[in-house]
């Protein structure tokens, strides 16, 4: 369970501060899938670098089960994202000289998985293992992404946007890919997005405004990513 108490987050001189997160609380279970609405400037991509780790609050608590993050060093949260936390991003950041299959064990080797290849099928790339990048569509390049984050077996999957630069054929097919995966893998999911729609597939749906948690609620039934909106 991540358990997040009092976060309090501000950018700029002390002259010129601009509160981004003000006094955010919230607990994720184990295995949730959670997503984070908001406008533009509410906070939501600030609140998932902090939660992961990325970040640093100004005060208050966050806790990985019983682990205290926001007292570990920066050599303590570096260990920490590699080895319980994966990142999905709307920018895909992979190595341009790489080929699919030597990005993906980027990932694994991290966690040492010699299982990888598995991930690479999961997310339909097994005929494109030897093809670099630039060989690929956005839609397969951010199921490197994917397959990339997933092989480090990581206990939460943070997403910020990842279909934001997408069309919705392949939209859907991407989140497609990370809801059978999350079912498959019972990691947890944290997914920052400006797609009401998607919040359908989640369990828990967290509205942000103005660095603050406007509302939170809970999905009965989580739809799949070919029967949402769009």
């Amino acid at each position: 369970m991540i358990e997040v108490t009092n976060i309090y987050k501000s950018y700029g001189t002390s002259n010129n501060r601009l509160k981004v997160l003000n006094d955010i609380s919230l607990k994720v279970e184990s295995g949730d899938f959670v997503v984070i609405l908001g406008a533009s400037g509410s906070g939501k991509s600030t609140l998932l670098n902090v939660i992961s780790g990325l970040e640093r609050p100004d005060s208050g608590s966050i806790k990985y089960d019983d682990k205290e993050i926001t007292s570990l060093s920066d050599g303590e949260l570096t260990k920490l994202r590699r080895d319980e936390v994966g990142f999905i991003f709307q920018q895909y950041y992979l190595l341009p000289n790489m080929n699919v299959e030597k990005n993906v064990r980027m990932g694994a080797d991290l966690a040492g998985n010699k299982d990888y290849k598995q991930i690479i099928k999961a997310v339909g790339l097994e005929d494109k293992q030897k093809q670099l990048p630039s060989e690929l569509s956005g839609g397969e390049q951010q199921r490197v992404s994917i397959a990339r984050a997933l092989a480090k077996k990581p206990k939460v999957l943070f997403l910020d946007e990842p279909t934001g630069a997408l069309d919705e054929k392949t939209g859907r097919e991407i989140l497609d890919y990370i809801d059978k995966l999350h079912k498959e893998f019972k990691f947890t999911i944290i997914m920052v997005t400006h797609n009401q729609n998607i919040a359908e597939m989640a369990n828990t749906i967290i509205k942000m405004n103005s660095g603050k948690i406007s509302e939170i609620s809970n999905n009965q039934y989580q739809k799949s990513a070919y029967e949402i909106g769009w």
